[in-house]
Parts: structure tokens; C-alpha cells; sequence
């Protein structure tokens, strides 16, 4: 396995013999691959046989082992095969601001996988963004106020918004999303006679499990409502109570987070934003803590299949049993 002249991020591989099969794990230098991917944040694979979703799957198990399944879900996606998705199934025409997979979450996946299946005719590609870099760019006393207040994110479930709760959640059972609320760190607010409303507050500032990195790992920015379209913005501002918007975000305590705050660390993820041109069978495996992901809109017949592995759950730090790998 090869390291050519690298994009910086993410870190290219490619095999010593083009289309060299992938499928088994067998060809890859996998120890090498999780320093290059601890270190960057992110390791494109380019050159390999994948063969197919069976193919990125083996991949996906000999790299980081089992897929997981997608749980609690703010983008709609379709199975592909097992637990592994299309990435998003978004119109074409949206982009899908830089994030950190589930970081809205109680835990998440360490590590994602990207398998280009199709790649696009225009634009499309998977930006990236290193969240080490994402906090440095972050002015001190907006990181410190975050750092102690942390963040709210309120959801609102209701019909012709977004995904439904019974997706979401995978059940239709309301004594079940409550369940699940309870043991995750939630409240669910039955709201009418069919609408759901859950809050979850989280930290901002983590640091990595494996490298020990200071990261930006959240979803402030990306479910505020100041993110979307500014036209999107301004209409769902315009129809609907703040209280009753489809996502939004605040401080820990309840408190708004002022637009002009929200916008600087837009300027942050922006300013650390890398990208590159999808190719056919190219695998981006992305470190979740260290980079966050978007999408670009674009033209033609794209298809990115998603996986996600490696469960993270920061309760188990003390445990002495978190399953961390380098």
C-alpha cells in the first residue's frame, strides 16, 4: 500500500497494483491506515477493487469491524444492504453543512466510511473539516462560553417537516421514544395530538478517546436554524413560533445563541473546509471526532453509500471497558 502526495486532508492510499481487491482486508495495511487516519482524520482509499456494497462492507469489517445500525436519525437515508445506507437522501440542489456524525447524540460512531458508487457529474463532493483546527479558529471567549454552558438542541416532529418521529425512533410506540429519551439524556414533550418535541443538552468541547485531542464536536451550528437557506430561514421564521421550529439550537441553559456567534463558527468550519473530486470505488474512511463531513449540491446520478462503526460512549471513560483502538 502507497502513500502518494496527499491532499492533506484527507491522507491518500492506493494499492501497489491498481484495482488490487479490497474485499478481504488482506491487501491493506490496516495498523498504518488507523495511525494515518488518528493523525489526519481522514484517509481516502483510491485504486482498490471494492467490489460492490458486499465488497465496502468486508472493508468496513476488517478496518473498524461491525457496522451500526443508524439510529435516531436527522437525515433521510435508504438501506442499502444490512447497516450500510445511501449517505443522505437529500434533493441534489441543498448542500449539507460540515457536522459531526450523531454528536447531537448520548454516544456515536467513532469512525465512518464513504463508498463511491456513482460519483456525481458536477460538484458533490464530501468536504471535510478537521475539528482540531475548527476549535483553534474559534475566538477563545465564544470556545470558553460553550466550554461552560454547553448546548441545547430542541427537535420538533411534526408533520410536514423533516423526518418523522416513528423513523427516527423506529417505532410507533410512544411509550418507547420515551423510554428511549429517558436513558439517552432527552425530554419528549408530546405536543397535540401527534407532534413530538425533544431537547438534549450535550458538551461542545470534547476530547478525543484515542489521541487526546481538544476537538469541536457538536451540532450547533449545523440544526440552528440560521444555517439553512437564508429564503428557508426567513420563512420558517416567518410561519412558525421559535419554540416550534424543526431544529434549533441554544446554550445549555435554554439561553439563545446570538446569530452574529452562530455565523462566526460557520467562518470557522468554512475556513478549514478541504475537499476533493469523488472517483469511481474510492473509500473515504473519516476519523468522526477529528473531522466533520457535508456534501455539496451537485448535478447527474450520485450515489455515496455510508457506514458507520466503532461505537463511542464517553459514560464508559471510568469503566476501564470503552473498547478503544488506536
Amino acid at each position: 500500500m502507497r502513500i502518494p502526495a496527499t491532499l492533506g486532508l484527507p491522507v491518500v492510499m492506493t494499492p501497489d497494483t491498481p484495482g488490487t481487491a479490497i474485499s478481504s482486508g488482506s491487501t491493506l495495511d490496516v495498523p498504518s491506515l488507523r495511525r494515518h487516519l488518528r493523525e489526519h482524520g481522514a484517509v481516502l482509499l483510491r485504486g482498490y477493487g471494492v467490489g460492490g456494497v458486499d465488497g465496502f462492507d468486508s472493508a468496513v469489517r476488517a478496518i473498524a469491524g461491525s457496522p451500526l445500525p443508524y439510529t435516531e436519525r436527522s437525515s433521510p437515508r435508504s438501506t442499502i444492504a444490512g447497516n450500510v445506507y445511501t449517505s443522505t437522501d437529500y434533493p441534489p440542489n441543498e448542500e449539507i453543512f460540515l457536522h459531526n456524525e450523531n454528536s447531537y447524540q448520548a454516544r456515536w460512531p467513532l469512525t465512518l466510511f464513504f463508498y463511491c458508487l456513482r460519483p456525481p457529474d458536477t460538484l458533490g463532493a464530501t468536504p471535510l473539516a478537521d475539528t482540531r483546527e475548527v476549535y483553534r479558529a474559534i475566538d477563545p471567549a465564544v470556545r470558553e462560553e460553550f466550554a461552560v454552558r454547553g448546548w441545547m438542541v430542541v427537535r420538533n416532529f411534526s408533520s410536514g417537516y423533516g423526518v418523522a418521529w416513528q423513523q427516527v425512533f423506529g417505532t410507533d410506540d410512544r411509550s418507547e421514544v420515551v423510554a428511549y429519551c429517558t436513558r439517552n439524556g432527552m425530554e419528549a414533550e408530546w405536543v397535540g395530538a401527534r407532534d413530538l418535541r425533544t431537547r438534549a443538552c450535550r458538551r461542545a468541547v470534547h476530547q478525543h478517546p484515542v489521541t487526546g485531542d481538544t476537538v469541536w464536536f457538536n451540532h450547533v451550528t449545523f440544526f440552528h436554524v440560521t444555517t439553512l437557506a437564508p429564503d428557508v430561514c426567513a420563512g420558517l421564521r416567518e410561519m412558525l413560533d421559535e419554540a416550534d421550529l424543526p431544529t434549533n439550537t441554544y446554550y445549555g441553559d435554554g439561553a439563545p445563541i446570538p446569530d452574529d456567534v452562530v455565523a462566526h463558527l460557520r467562518a470557522a468550519y468554512r475556513g478549514a473546509q478541504r475537499r476533493f473530486d469523488w472517483q469511481p470505488e474510492d473509500i473515504l474512511v473519516v476519523d468522526n471526532m477529528l473531522a466533520a463531513h457535508g456534501r455539496e449540491p451537485f448535478t447527474g446520478h450520485r450515489k455515496i453509500a455510508v457506514a458507520m462503526a466503532e461505537a463511542w460512549d464517553p459514560a464508559t471513560v471510568d469503566s476501564g471497558d470503552d473498547g478503544r483502538r488506536p
